[in-house]
């Protein structure tokens, strides 16, 4: 096929751009040509046109003519690219994302608060009016930032302008290149070899995340079953999922350092807003099974390998770049502030141990509760 891909230069482009040429498609760019990459095939393979994918005018002047079997849209406005795009390609492979799921950006969205989990492809806001957000007495008032309603509109243009289209929902993509990387301040304080490391909520949370080699798998597959494919919303998302603490134990083995964990409630740990990205430390689980049923898809790179690659590169690179990387995280790298911090925990913990309670809590009479019971049943065990 003759293909366009719009973008191609970001952390997953290139991955997805050799894959198309590895199975013997014709395959063009169109991006700003600002940030040209050496992972790409040279331009005698993949030619490049250099325009702006925000502007409906530079994006008329440099098509202009063309025709493709297929567009990938994966950078520049989506809304107005899906029109222009209509009759010069009979396929859309199209890129958006989780914040269409009420409760991910905003977790009184929804009751009980937070997102569903998992949630579905059908779980999403539906890109019409206010009175069909009433139909779901799941959810509350409209809360919805303009950015919100713009995702969700440009995911419904999609399929009114093309109803063949492929549509992918990313989650948070790690991996090189991240513009926002999350595991850096971690990665950051464990290079500068800090003693203690604030937690939110015991480090706890869990979003679905997907490495950046099988976010362009799972993209290729949809190219692999185009029929399938068609007209379809998926999912993407890592085979495991990793809470925020499993990543710091990660980046400790990694980088030969150990903290002092520093558990705070969200509310006052503000030092580890940055590695969570979020208002609350809710978990944002999305669900894959649809990708992974009609597709086939499963990770290329475990979780486990990706984040260690992740974190070696982020060790290896970053640091010329961290002025830059920071300021877009909102971490101010107050170290001062950070041990004050600390030092109040640490009294908070001196402070409770000298609570006595007259008959100490236990955990419920489960596996770790008394070898008898008050009603003479062994833990753990029912009546028959």
């Amino acid at each position: 096929m003759r293909i366009l891909v719009i973008g191609g230069t970001g952390p997953t482009g290139p991955y997805i751009v050799n894959g198309l040429v590895e199975r013997g498609h014709e395959v063009t760019i169109f991006h700003t040509g600002r940030h040209e990459v050496d992972s790409l095939p040279p331009e005698s393979v993949v030619p490049h046109i250099h325009g702006d994918p925000f502007s409906l005018e530079s994006t008329a002047a440099c098509l202009e003519g063309q025709t493709f079997d297929a567009v990938f849209a994966m950078y520049g406005r989506l809304r107005m690219l899906v029109e222009y795009l209509v009759g010069k390609t009979p396929r859309l492979f199209s890129i958006g994302g989780v914040p269409v799921y009420p409760g991910f950006a905003n977790d009184v969205d929804r009751v009980p608060e937070g997102m569903r989990f998992p949630s579905a492809e059908d779980d999403a806001y539906p890109p019409l009016g206010h009175a069909t957000l009433l139909a779901d007495p799941g959810l509350r008032a409209d809360h919805r930032s303009d950015k919100i309603r713009k995702i969700i509109e440009s995911e419904g243009r999609v399929f009114d302008r093309h109803p063949d289209a492929t549509h992918f929902r990313y989650p948070y993509i790690y991996g090189p290149h991240q513009v926002v990387p999350k595991e850096w301040p971690v990665v950051k304080r464990a290079l500068d070899r800090r003693r203690s490391l604030i937690v939110a909520d015991g480090g706890r949370t869990v979003e679905s995340a997907a490495y950046v080699e099988n976010v362009a798998h799972a993209v290729l597959l949809a190219v692999d079953h185009i029929d399938v494919s068609a007209g379809q919303v998926y999912n993407v998302a890592d085979d495991e999922l990793y809470t925020r603490l499993q990543v710091i134990e990660l980046v400790e083995e990694e980088l030969g350092h150990r903290f002092e964990r520093v558990n705070l409630p969200f509310e006052v740990a503000s030092p580890a807003y940055p590695t969570i990205h979020h208002h609350s430390s809710q978990h944002r689980i999305i669900d894959t099974t649809k990708i992974r049923s009609e597709l086939g898809y499963r990770d290329v790179v475990p979780t486990f390998e990706a984040l260690r690659r992740t974190i070696r590169w982020q060790a290896e690179h970053l640091p010329a770049d961290n002025e830059r990387v920071m300021k877009v995280l909102q971490d101010p790298l107050d170290y001062a502030a950070e041990d004050r911090l600390a030092e109040i925990y640490r009294r908070l913990l001196a402070d409770c141990a000298v609570v006595h309670f007259q008959s100490e809590p236990g955990y419920s009479s489960g596996y770790y509760g008394p070898e008898v019971n008050p009603g003479g049943l062994r833990a753990g065990m029912r009546s028959t």
